[in-house]
């Protein structure tokens, strides 16, 4: 019902997540990320409540590992989550209940954590944190593209995707991509990419007219000097 990859940028300090479903709005649920912090997704049978808490707890300095740990003895129903911990430095941390859906895998890269239920073949993940660590040069985003895109070529889910999202913070409290596709039945995936594609080049303008609207770019549209 859901794949995702997690990836940090050490070059930019950028955190991201991308994320698609067979059922609607999946990234409003599933995909959490802080900036300075990490990336918590919590998928399968949705506890949306397990992303903040664990972002809460990688605010305090806790490892993945023993993140993980504290969210598996202390939420309710844990086995049927599926988790994935990414924080600034050291390994991820992934966990998938004994009632995850289906096909379900994991895969761990050096920057990146992928997983997935009811997905084609357990190939899915690897595929994916393979294709995001081909190009580690790219902004963040476009590498989480790449690895949906993996994640497509390698089969993805049994069924069709509906729903996907990008989510990516890097220096502000706020993400400087919060990208959403909450239901289309022409490929959700090439859709987001082709919202990345019209944000990226916009991207800084809009950092820079949240911090110094005076001087930042105009906006270009009728009207606007």
């Amino acid at each position: 019902m859901t794949f995702s990859i997690s990836g940090r940028c050490p070059r930019s300090g950028e955190f991201g997540i991308a994320v698609a479903s067979s059922s609607p709005a999946v990234a409003a649920r599933c995909a959490h990320a802080r900036a300075g912090v990490g990336v918590v997704a919590s998928q399968n049978i949705t506890d949306p409540r397990l992303g903040p808490q664990g972002l809460a707890l990688l605010e305090q300095g806790l490892p993945a590992a023993e993140v993980l740990a504290r969210l598996r003895a202390e939420a309710p129903h844990i086995e049927y989550r599926q988790l994935a911990v990414l924080t600034r430095e050291g390994p991820a941390a992934c966990f998938s209940g004994a009632q995850a859906l289906g096909i379900h895998a994991e895969a761990l890269g050096r920057d990146s954590i992928a997983l997935g239920n009811l997905l084609a073949n357990p190939g899915v993940p690897a595929r994916m944190v393979a294709a995001f660590e081909t190009a580690p040069e790219l902004p963040l985003g476009a590498r989480l593209i790449a690895a949906m895109r993996a994640a497509v070529a390698a089969g993805g889910e049994a069924g069709p995707v509906f729903s996907a999202g990008l989510l990516v913070v890097r220096d502000q409290p706020w993400p400087i991509a919060d990208l959403r596709v909450d239901w289309t039945e022409q490929d959700p995936i090439e859709t987001l990419a082709r919202l990345w594609t019209l944000w990226e080049p916009q991207q800084e303008a809009y950092v820079n007219r949240a911090l110094n609207p005076g001087a930042a770019p105009s906006y270009g549209v009728p009207g606007d000097p």
